[in-house]
C-alpha cells in the first residue's frame, strides 16, 4: 500500500517496496516488507510499532544508514543508491537532521559546540552559521545555557540542544526516533511542543518514531509498523 502525504509532483522522499532482513542462524529475519510511501515538504508523519517491530531500521534505510535489500529510495528526486558513499553523506548532511532518543551530544562539548558539531562535520562553519547557532539555542530556550557543557545539562535541555543541532544545516526533513522516550511527561510534551512548531514554522517535514499514541496523533499522518508493513494507525 502506498502512503502519500500532500501528493504533489516532486516530492521531498519517495520509498517504493523497501524490503530489508537480518542474517539469522537459520536463514534470515525479514524486518521490512515492502515499504511505500511519499511525502512532502512541510507535512509530518508519525511511526508507531511494538519494540522490535523495526521502526528504528526503517529510518536506517530512510536515511541511508543502512542499505535496503531491494526497493528504492529517492531524496528530492534523486536516487539515493546510485550514490557512492561520499556522496551519500553529503546529501544527507543538507538533506537530513536527526532527533534521537539517546541526545548522543559530545560530552566534552558545550551547547554551542554541540549544535556547530554538524556544520563542522559538514566544512560550512563560518561566522554566519555561527550566529544561526546562537539564534537556534535561543529559540529552543536555551540562550542562557551556550557555554554549559552537555554533562551538566538536563535531559530535557540536552533534547533542545539536540533539535538545534538538527535544523542547524537547514534540512528540509526532520527524523525523530523516540526523541522523547528518556524524559518525563511534562518535559516530553514541552519538547514536542517545540519540534512542531520548529517544523511549522520552517517548513520541515517530519517522520516522527514515537510510542506514544498522543503524540503520534499530533502528526498529520499516523501509520503503524507491523510485520514489516506498514498500516494506517
Amino acid at each position: 500500500m502506498l502512503f502519500v502525504v500532500n501528493n504533489i509532483v516532486q516530492p521531498i522522499l519517495v520509498a517504493k517496496a523497501l524490503v530489508k532482513a537480518f542474517p539469522a542462524q537459520q536463514g534470515s529475519v525479514p524486518v521490512l516488507n515492502g515499504i511505500d510511501f511519499r511525502f512532502s515538504r512541510g507535512e509530518s508523519i508519525s511511526i508507531r510499532g511494538e519494540s522490535g517491530s523495526g521502526k528504528s531500521t526503517l529510518l536506517n534505510v530512510l536515511s541511508g544508514l543502512e542499505v535496503a535489500d531491494s526497493g528504492s529510495l529517492e531524496w528530492q528526486g534523486q536516487g539515493v543508491s546510485s550514490q557512492s558513499l561520499s556522496s551519500l553523506a553529503r546529501l544527507r548532511q543538507q538533506f537530513i537532521g536527526f532527533v534521537f532518543q539517546s541526545y548522543y551530544l559530545a560530552p566534552e562539548l558545550n551547547s554551542l559546540e554541540n549544535v556547530l558539531l554538524g556544520a563542522r562535520i559538514a566544512g560550512s562553519l563560518n561566522e554566519n552559521v555561527r550566529a544561526r547557532a546562537i539564534e537556534l539555542l535561543e529559540r529552543v530556550g536555551m540562550g542562557h545555557r551556550l557555554q554549559h557543557n552537555a554533562t551538566k545539562l538536563s535531559g530535557g535541555e540536552r533534547q533542545r540542544v539536540a533539535v538545534a543541532r538538527a535544523l542547524i544545516n537547514d534540512p528540509p526533513l526532520i527524523l525523530a526516533d523516540e526523541p522523547t522516550g528518556n524524559l518525563d511527561e511534562a518535559t516530553a510534551a514541552a519538547v514536542m511542543d517545540l519540534l512542531l512548531e520548529m517544523v511549522e514554522e520552517d517548513k520541515k517535514s517530519l517522520i516522527l518514531v514515537t510510542h506514544n499514541p498522543e503524540f503520534a496523533a499530533r502528526t498529520q499522518q499516523q501509520l503503524i509498523l507491523r510485520r514489516g508493513v506498514l498500516g494506517v494507525a
